[in-house]
């Protein structure tokens, strides 16, 4: 990735284009078969019908004038290459009952990342009153245990219990944790020792600029721009990987889950976007390759909310929303289906899931679009969060306070876990300062792209500033590491716990061990540590700075509720405490 973090945020945060080609298929439509498609190439998709066949809808598309670039069947989602006008009524006209719907190819994810916008993307909020001898290497010093040198800075691992869990279960190397995301870096000497480049794949190809010229992912750091598998141009889903398995060697830091096995699928950009396809593709592959658990910290773009019939979106927009969530839909099925235990951010909107505010910032791919769009609860979905068979996880800060960004609400959570929060303990000397966040690896590459290292692999004055960590062994191999927050940093830890869960109670059988996602939920949430409301409810965070749009209140009981969930995920109750909850 070769785009700078200013300019990056804005690429983000760009809308839709007004005018592309939309055609939804009906079985009304009159065909237009001498029609020719004409105009610039551009991607498709195309959604096969429940029970049709994938080959007759490929027919379909190829008799229009397409090119077939990929095709999942199972999910019965295909990318087609074709002249932008004209193509998606050529293929009505062609169709047979195997085509459900076709739409241009639009991102349908975005891990949060990059300089904040109106505070729903915090992962780099702003930072500047770092506390500990940051940039620093880390000083070689005898770890406790099972624990690794710069595991002192990591207060999650700690609050959900991992450090106790690693003495009786440290996770088996047979368990395999997906990380569906921007890359993961296999070559980190913290990520190494866990990761399986054989059983990796990405899915995405780069993207260098939108048919605006505007900037995505960059010039192409590799040729035919298909990164390897072992390579993160974002840094973020290092950063989950990092925290879900860092080996436990007494080097660097270690993750929840140290000794499980790490397998990159994916299906992010460099820039953070996710597009369906990619990540479709990146699902079933969890599911066929035997993965045991996946995390997903993403959330939907160019739609924060996939609406069926939205009054305020045009109908062939309306279409495309249906098409992108009926996708996502198939897949965390299929996923599900194959043994696949999948855990999802819950958001960094600081809202009630269940009670959805206006979305004005949809649709925000690639420029010009966007509009107000009033949100109804019951027919719009954010996804995958709010897809089948998912574990939503909200973020806490190191105080066990809910982060003032953290989306909650009784409906799509299920537990709680540690995800930074930038300015908790307001009115101490720990307020806004690095600590409060979540510390996990982070490519070299990046940390030289956003200039907090430098091209001889030193720490920069930002670094020192944003708290960037260093530790090198004896060989010279180095390792960077770097602090974040978000929802995103708390659902790894869910992960992690979930994959110990999977180590212990899990069938073995050869090289492989596999528990149903069912009874690993059921175990999460049942050994999580119970944590009431605050009291009052209410929660402002105006001491911190915040407007009203933060105020939140916690509603259920000791049990259950909405900033909790279950309660926080207990690495140690789950691997001691677990066997009742397999009933």
């Amino acid at each position: 990735m070769k785009v700078r973090k200013s300019v990056l945020a804005a690429a983000l945060t760009a809308p839709l284009v007004a005018g592309l080609a939309f055609v939804a298929t009906s079985a009304n439509a009159a065909p237009d078969a001498a029609a020719q498609p004409t105009g610039p190439t551009t991607e498709f998709n195309v959604l096969v019908a429940d029970g049709g066949s994938v080959e007759a809808a490929e027919n379909a598309a190829r008799a229009a004038g397409g090119t077939v670039v990929a095709s999942n069947k199972a999910v019965g989602l295909l990318t087609v290459s074709a002249p932008r006008d004209g193509f998606a009524a050529k293929v009505k006209g062609n169709r047979s009952s195997a085509i459900k719907e076709v739409a241009p190819t639009r991102s349908i994810g975005q891990a949060p990342k990059g300089k904040p916008k109106d505070d729903k993307v915090v992962e780099k909020e702003n930072k500047g009153k770092a506390r500990s001898a940051a940039g620093n290497p880390a000083v070689a010093k005898k770890a406790q245990a099972g624990l690794d040198p710069l595991d002192e800075k990591l207060w999650g691992l700690k609050m959900v219990r991992s450090d106790l869990a690693r003495t009786k279960q440290p996770g088996d190397r047979a368990v395999k944790v997906g990380v569906l995301d921007t890359g993961v870096d296999g070559n980190h000497p913290d990520i190494a020792p866990n990761f399986d480049k054989g059983l990796s794949r990405n899915f995405t190809r780069d993207i260098p600029t939108d048919e605006l010229g505007q900037i995505v992912d960059g010039p192409c750091e590799f040729r035919g721009c298909v990164d390897p598998v072992d390579h993160d141009g974002g840094g973020h889903g290092s950063h989950v990987a990092g925290t879900i398995a860092a080996a436990a060697d007494g080097f660097g830091i270690s993750g929840v889950a140290p000794n499980v096995t790490l397998v990159n699928i994916r299906g992010g950009q460099d820039s953070g976007f996710f597009f369906l396809q990619p990540v479709v593709d990146a699902m079933t592959y969890a599911g066929d390759a035997g993965l045991d658990v996946i995390n997903m910290s993403f959330f939907v773009d160019p739609w924060a909310y996939l609406c069926d019939a939205n009054p305020a979106d045009a109908p062939e927009l309306q279409a495309q929303q249906r098409l992108i969530k009926g996708a996502l839909f198939r897949a965390l099925n299929y996923a599900y289906g194959k043994g696949v235990t999948q855990v999802v951010a819950l958001g960094n909107g600081h809202h009630d899931n269940g009670k959805p505010p206006t979305d004005e910032d949809s649709p925000n791919f690639p420029a010009g679009g966007a509009y107000p769009r009033e949100i109804d609860n019951a027919t719009c979905h954010d996804m995958p969060l709010e897809g089948p068979h998912t574990i939503g996880v909200s973020a806490l800060g190191p105080s066990q306070r809910k982060a003032d960004y953290s989306n909650y609400g009784l409906e799509q959570i299920s537990v709680s876990a540690p995800g930074g929060f930038f300015r908790d303990y307001v009115g101490t000397p720990w307020f806004n300062t690095n600590e409060n966040l979540i510390l996990s690896v982070y490519p070299q590459n990046v940390g030289v792209e956003e200039g907090t290292i430098d091209a001889q692999g030193n720490i920069t004055p930002k670094g020192v500033e944003e708290g960037v960590q260093k530790a090198c062994k004896q060989d010279g191999k180095c390792g960077f590491y770097a602090y974040s927050q978000g929802t995103s940093m708390a659902s790894p830890h869910a992960t992690g716990v979930a994959a110990l869960i999977v180590s212990q109670f899990g069938k073995k059988q050869g090289g492989n061990v596999s528990m149903s996602p069912d009874t690993v939920q059921k175990v999460l949430e049942g050994t999580a540590a119970k944590t009431p409301c605050p009291v009052p409810p209410t929660v402002d965070y105006k001491k911190e700075g915040r407007d009203d749009s933060f105020t939140a209140t916690c509603e259920g009981s000791q049990g259950f509720n909405g900033f909790y969930g279950w309660g926080i995920v207990d690495a140690w109750s789950a691997v001691t405490q677990g066997q009742k909850y397999l009933k």
